[in-house]
Protein backbone atom coordinates (compact mmCIF):
# COMPACT_ATOMS: atom_id res chain seq x y z
CA UNK A 1 0.00 0.00 0.00
CA UNK A 2 1.53 3.66 -0.74
CA UNK A 3 -0.84 6.55 0.56
CA UNK A 4 1.74 9.42 -0.05
CA UNK A 5 1.75 12.25 -2.56
CA UNK A 6 1.65 11.66 -5.84
CA UNK A 7 2.38 13.84 -9.13
CA UNK A 8 -1.27 14.96 -8.96
CA UNK A 9 -1.50 15.62 -5.35
CA UNK A 10 2.22 17.33 -5.73
CA UNK A 11 2.43 21.38 -5.32
CA UNK A 12 3.17 22.43 -8.65
CA UNK A 13 6.57 24.29 -7.60
CA UNK A 14 7.70 20.79 -6.33
CA UNK A 15 6.61 19.01 -8.86
CA UNK A 16 8.27 20.59 -11.54
CA UNK A 17 11.86 20.53 -9.12
CA UNK A 18 11.49 16.84 -8.38
CA UNK A 19 11.24 16.20 -12.59
CA UNK A 20 14.06 18.35 -13.35
CA UNK A 21 16.01 16.92 -10.84
CA UNK A 22 14.73 13.45 -11.86
CA UNK A 23 16.05 14.12 -15.66
CA UNK A 24 19.34 15.33 -14.69
CA UNK A 25 20.17 12.70 -12.25
CA UNK A 26 18.90 9.69 -13.84
CA UNK A 27 21.90 8.80 -16.28
CA UNK A 28 23.79 8.89 -12.91
CA UNK A 29 21.44 6.49 -11.06
CA UNK A 30 21.70 4.32 -13.79
CA UNK A 31 25.48 4.07 -14.41
CA UNK A 32 26.94 5.25 -10.77
CA UNK A 33 25.43 2.73 -8.41
CA UNK A 34 23.39 5.07 -6.11
CA UNK A 35 20.52 3.49 -6.85
CA UNK A 36 19.49 3.59 -2.83
CA UNK A 37 19.78 7.18 -2.91
CA UNK A 38 16.69 9.61 -2.83
CA UNK A 39 15.11 12.99 -3.81
CA UNK A 40 14.71 15.17 -0.80
CA UNK A 41 12.78 18.32 -2.49
CA UNK A 42 12.07 20.76 0.28
CA UNK A 43 9.43 23.23 -0.17
CA UNK A 44 9.14 26.82 1.71
CA UNK A 45 5.64 27.81 2.20
CA UNK A 46 6.56 30.23 4.84
CA UNK A 47 6.30 34.12 4.74
CA UNK A 48 9.76 34.51 5.26
CA UNK A 49 13.13 32.59 3.95
CA UNK A 50 14.55 29.83 5.63
CA UNK A 51 18.01 28.30 5.94
CA UNK A 52 17.65 24.18 5.66
CA UNK A 53 20.89 22.43 7.13
CA UNK A 54 21.21 18.94 5.83
CA UNK A 55 23.13 16.98 8.45
CA UNK A 56 24.62 13.69 6.38
CA UNK A 57 24.63 10.09 9.09
CA UNK A 58 28.12 9.05 10.39
CA UNK A 59 30.16 8.43 7.09
CA UNK A 60 28.26 10.03 4.53
CA UNK A 61 28.99 13.10 2.43
CA UNK A 62 28.22 16.21 3.09
CA UNK A 63 24.67 17.13 0.92
CA UNK A 64 24.42 20.47 -1.06
CA UNK A 65 27.10 21.96 0.90
CA UNK A 66 25.24 21.18 4.13
CA UNK A 67 22.28 23.78 3.33
CA UNK A 68 20.89 26.67 1.21
CA UNK A 69 18.65 29.32 0.91
CA UNK A 70 15.17 28.87 0.08
CA UNK A 71 12.88 32.17 -0.42
CA UNK A 72 9.29 31.70 0.44
CA UNK A 73 7.01 29.90 -2.23
CA UNK A 74 10.16 28.16 -3.25
CA UNK A 75 11.40 24.66 -3.23
CA UNK A 76 14.40 22.93 -4.28
CA UNK A 77 15.81 19.19 -4.50
CA UNK A 78 19.02 16.94 -3.91
CA UNK A 79 20.22 13.95 -4.25
CA UNK A 80 21.30 12.04 -1.48
CA UNK A 81 22.65 8.55 -0.75
CA UNK A 82 20.04 7.47 2.06
CA UNK A 83 21.42 10.36 4.73
CA UNK A 84 21.59 8.90 8.48
CA UNK A 85 19.10 11.40 9.14
CA UNK A 86 18.60 14.75 7.78
CA UNK A 87 18.04 17.97 10.01
CA UNK A 88 16.42 20.92 8.39
CA UNK A 89 15.59 24.45 10.34
CA UNK A 90 18.10 27.19 11.00
CA UNK A 91 15.88 30.20 10.59
CA UNK A 92 15.78 33.91 10.81
CA UNK A 93 19.44 34.05 9.93
CA UNK A 94 21.66 37.26 9.22
CA UNK A 95 25.02 37.83 7.37
CA UNK A 96 26.66 40.85 8.67
CA UNK A 97 29.70 42.44 7.65
CA UNK A 98 32.23 40.29 9.02
CA UNK A 99 30.40 37.67 6.53
CA UNK A 100 29.44 35.00 8.82
CA UNK A 101 25.85 33.91 9.74
CA UNK A 102 23.75 35.05 12.53
CA UNK A 103 20.65 32.73 12.72
CA UNK A 104 18.25 33.38 15.69
CA UNK A 105 17.63 29.47 16.23
CA UNK A 106 19.67 25.85 14.43
CA UNK A 107 22.80 28.04 14.49
CA UNK A 108 25.60 25.90 12.50
CA UNK A 109 28.55 27.44 14.18
CA UNK A 110 28.15 30.76 12.30
CA UNK A 111 27.69 29.32 8.85
CA UNK A 112 24.80 28.69 6.75
CA UNK A 113 26.08 25.28 5.89
CA UNK A 114 25.89 23.00 7.66
CA UNK A 115 28.25 20.13 7.66
CA UNK A 116 27.58 18.67 11.70
CA UNK A 117 24.37 19.11 13.64
CA UNK A 118 22.52 23.00 14.36
CA UNK A 119 22.47 23.85 17.85
CA UNK A 120 19.01 23.02 19.35
CA UNK A 121 16.38 24.12 19.62
CA UNK A 122 15.20 22.88 15.89
CA UNK A 123 13.05 20.59 14.00
CA UNK A 124 14.74 18.03 13.00
CA UNK A 125 13.12 15.45 10.11
CA UNK A 126 15.22 12.29 10.02
CA UNK A 127 15.60 9.51 7.34
CA UNK A 128 17.49 6.61 9.41
CA UNK A 129 19.74 4.45 6.30
CA UNK A 130 18.37 0.89 6.03
CA UNK A 131 20.25 -1.64 7.46
CA UNK A 132 21.25 -4.98 4.75
CA UNK A 133 17.96 -6.15 3.04
CA UNK A 134 15.74 -4.24 4.97
CA UNK A 135 13.27 -2.98 2.83
CA UNK A 136 11.49 -0.21 4.33
CA UNK A 137 12.70 3.23 5.36
CA UNK A 138 11.74 4.63 8.91
CA UNK A 139 11.27 8.05 8.95
CA UNK A 140 9.79 10.98 11.51
CA UNK A 141 10.17 14.36 12.79
CA UNK A 142 11.63 14.91 15.82
CA UNK A 143 10.89 17.74 19.04
CA UNK A 144 13.06 15.59 21.01
CA UNK A 145 15.84 18.37 20.22
CA UNK A 146 13.11 21.28 20.61
CA UNK A 147 10.72 23.10 17.99
CA UNK A 148 12.02 26.37 15.48
CA UNK A 149 9.85 25.96 12.64
CA UNK A 150 6.58 23.97 11.42
CA UNK A 151 7.31 20.98 9.14
CA UNK A 152 6.10 17.99 8.00
CA UNK A 153 7.60 15.26 5.97
CA UNK A 154 6.01 13.53 3.41
CA UNK A 155 6.79 10.15 1.07
CA UNK A 156 6.56 9.57 -2.55
CA UNK A 157 7.07 7.09 -5.40
CA UNK A 158 7.14 4.45 -2.02
CA UNK A 159 5.79 1.09 -1.84
CA UNK A 160 4.96 -0.76 1.12
CA UNK A 161 4.34 0.47 4.47
CA UNK A 162 1.72 2.94 5.74
CA UNK A 163 3.93 5.73 3.96
CA UNK A 164 1.87 8.47 5.84
CA UNK A 165 3.14 11.73 6.47
CA UNK A 166 5.06 13.12 9.66
CA UNK A 167 5.74 16.45 11.01
CA UNK A 168 4.39 19.01 13.08
CA UNK A 169 2.38 21.23 11.43
CA UNK A 170 1.18 23.44 14.83
CA UNK A 171 2.90 26.90 15.70
CA UNK A 172 4.00 25.33 18.81
CA UNK A 173 6.11 28.66 19.93
CA UNK A 174 2.28 30.19 20.27
CA UNK A 175 1.73 27.90 23.43
CA UNK A 176 5.76 27.30 24.65
CA UNK A 177 5.93 27.44 28.17
CA UNK A 178 7.95 30.31 29.44
CA UNK A 179 10.59 28.53 31.00
CA UNK A 180 11.41 26.59 27.43
CA UNK A 181 10.99 29.64 24.67
CA UNK A 182 13.73 31.62 23.59
CA UNK A 183 13.42 35.16 22.16
CA UNK A 184 14.38 37.19 19.42
CA UNK A 185 13.73 39.91 16.99
CA UNK A 186 13.22 43.53 17.64
CA UNK A 187 9.99 42.68 19.00
CA UNK A 188 11.29 40.05 21.64
CA UNK A 189 8.96 37.35 20.14
CA UNK A 190 9.57 33.47 20.97
CA UNK A 191 11.35 32.24 18.09
CA UNK A 192 11.96 28.46 19.24
CA UNK A 193 10.71 26.44 22.09
CA UNK A 194 13.14 24.29 23.77
CA UNK A 195 12.72 20.51 24.83
CA UNK A 196 12.53 20.01 28.73
CA UNK A 197 15.92 18.15 28.65
CA UNK A 198 17.20 20.99 26.88
CA UNK A 199 16.00 23.32 29.46
CA UNK A 200 16.07 21.68 32.64
CA UNK A 201 19.05 18.83 31.81
CA UNK A 202 17.21 16.55 34.66
CA UNK A 203 17.36 12.62 33.95
CA UNK A 204 13.53 12.28 33.56
CA UNK A 205 13.27 14.66 30.59
CA UNK A 206 16.40 13.16 29.22
CA UNK A 207 15.58 9.78 29.31
CA UNK A 208 19.56 8.82 30.95
CA UNK A 209 20.91 7.53 33.96
CA UNK A 210 18.02 5.53 35.92
CA UNK A 211 15.44 6.74 33.62
CA UNK A 212 17.31 5.19 30.30
CA UNK A 213 14.47 3.12 28.94
CA UNK A 214 11.38 2.96 27.95
CA UNK A 215 10.22 1.37 30.93
CA UNK A 216 11.48 4.12 33.13
CA UNK A 217 11.00 7.66 30.83
CA UNK A 218 7.67 8.45 30.95
CA UNK A 219 5.93 10.78 28.93
CA UNK A 220 5.89 14.19 31.25
CA UNK A 221 3.95 17.48 31.43
CA UNK A 222 5.89 19.37 28.84
CA UNK A 223 6.25 16.35 26.16
CA UNK A 224 2.28 15.98 26.40
CA UNK A 225 1.95 19.57 25.68
CA UNK A 226 4.58 19.00 22.25
CA UNK A 227 2.97 15.78 21.83
CA UNK A 228 -1.16 17.40 21.52
CA UNK A 229 0.15 20.13 19.59
CA UNK A 230 1.86 17.69 17.15
CA UNK A 231 1.20 14.36 17.42
CA UNK A 232 2.66 12.83 14.12
CA UNK A 233 6.20 14.15 15.30
CA UNK A 234 8.53 13.27 18.51
CA UNK A 235 7.98 14.35 21.63
CA UNK A 236 10.55 12.84 23.92
CA UNK A 237 13.00 9.99 23.47
CA UNK A 238 10.79 6.84 23.62
CA UNK A 239 7.76 8.25 22.14
CA UNK A 240 8.13 5.94 19.34
CA UNK A 241 4.80 4.07 18.85
CA UNK A 242 2.79 7.17 17.28
CA UNK A 243 5.95 9.14 16.07
CA UNK A 244 7.92 6.53 13.41
CA UNK A 245 6.66 5.31 10.07
CA UNK A 246 7.39 3.40 7.63
CA UNK A 247 7.86 3.69 3.63
CA UNK A 248 9.53 1.40 1.09
CA UNK A 249 13.18 1.67 1.11
CA UNK A 250 13.06 3.19 -2.99
CA UNK A 251 10.80 6.37 -1.55
CA UNK A 252 12.13 10.02 -1.46
CA UNK A 253 10.84 12.73 0.62
CA UNK A 254 8.63 16.30 0.63
CA UNK A 255 9.90 18.58 3.77
CA UNK A 256 7.50 21.05 3.41
CA UNK A 257 8.22 24.08 5.62
CA UNK A 258 5.41 25.82 7.21
CA UNK A 259 2.73 23.45 5.53
CA UNK A 260 -0.34 25.36 7.36
CA UNK A 261 0.35 28.03 5.29
CA UNK A 262 -2.00 28.65 2.09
Amino acid sequence: MSVGLTAATMPPVVKKVVMLLTMVTAGVVLSGGVGEGATLAMYNKCRETVWPGIQPGAGKAVVARGGMRLQPGTATSVRCARPGRTGLGPQGCARPRTGRAACATGDCGGSLFCDGAAAPPRTLARIPSPRPRQSQDFYDVSLVDGYNIPMSMTPFRGTGGRCASAGCVSDLNEVCPAGLAVRGGADNRVVACKSACSAFGAPQYCCTGSYGSPQQCKPTAYSRLFKTACPKAYSYAYDDPTSIQTCGAGASYIVTFCPHYR
